[in-house]
């Protein structure tokens, strides 16, 4: 099939949907930009889709590997969060790691892609990422200044103060939850002024924690989630270092398919 409008998704987990878990999609995961897609297709059936994005990869693994192929599709727009994994590295060159970000983005503006791109997070609400908060003010001064060089589109996720709820995150506190994938989801369409019918979730209300409770779920949470991610990035491996990408050549997403 032919696409006159063709949007490609570049990125690591945040991209690939970890978090907003579907053993019939591809990975075993959905995610805002599955869903973004559906809604384009729902709107206009001219929209083919890929999602070139893998857990775990770093910026410098992004635009070396995901980029050519994000042009070899010729896309019309695409989607990039990039340097999310760098900045939660003990050491990190911010300026030369935004300095490739630039020349990366430049590439695909000059395809002729409209291109959307994230701030990052303010993780200070964490008591283990919001110590990386300072980096990521700088990361965010660098992306808008790419964005204003590029006339990008901005999804300011450090001003989504709708995530600061422990209700959009999954239960590892690293990733959205299919209710924090499905309000990015919106608020991206909303950034490229397109319409669409999602209905946003409304959250569960989790019962308060005394400091007893709060220390058990605290320790439950290091044991199965900070610990095994730490030991990773000790060994030098990565959550996705066997996967493909979900959707690597243009089509639709697997329940747009299914409801087509």
């Amino acid at each position: 099939m032919t696409y006159t409008q063709r949007y490609v998704a570049l990125g690591d987990s945040f991209t690939e949907g970890v978090g907003d878990w579907d053993p019939a999609s591809p990975n075993g995961v959905r995610g805002w930009a599955d869903r973004v897609a559906e809604q384009l297709v729902l709107a206009d059936g001219s929209w083919g889709y890929a999602n070139l994005a893998i857990r775990g990869k770093k910026m410098r693994q992004i635009l070396d590997e995901q980029v050519d192929a994000a042009l070899a599709l010729e896309p019309t727009l695409v989607t990039v969060y990039a340097g999310a994994n760098d900045l939660l590295r003990p050491r990190v060159d911010i300026d030369l790691l935004m300095s490739g970000y630039d020349d990366g983005v430049g590439r695909l503006r000059a395809a002729g892609a409209a291109v959307v791109l994230f701030t990052g997070f303010d993780a200070s609400g964490s008591a283990v990422f919001g110590k990386t908060r300072g980096r990521t003010a700088v990361y965010n001064e660098w992306v808008r200044e790419i964005a204003d060089r590029h006339e990008a589109t901005i999804v300011d996720y450090w001003r989504l103060r709708e995530f600061r709820d422990w209700g959009y995150w999954d239960v590892d506190r690293m990733h959205m939850s299919v209710a924090g994938h499905t309000l990015m989801a919106a608020r991206v369409l909303e950034a490229l002024k397109a319409s669409h019918r999602i209905d946003l979730p409304e959250l569960e209300t989790r019962p308060a924690l005394n400091r007893v409770g709060q220390l058990r779920a605290d320790a439950q949470w290091a044991r199965e989630y900070l610990t095994p991610w730490v030991g990773r990035r000790l060994r030098g491996v990565s959550s996705g270092d066997d996967l493909a990408p979900k959707y690597p050549a243009l089509g639709r997403p697997h329940r747009a398919s299914v409801s087509a």
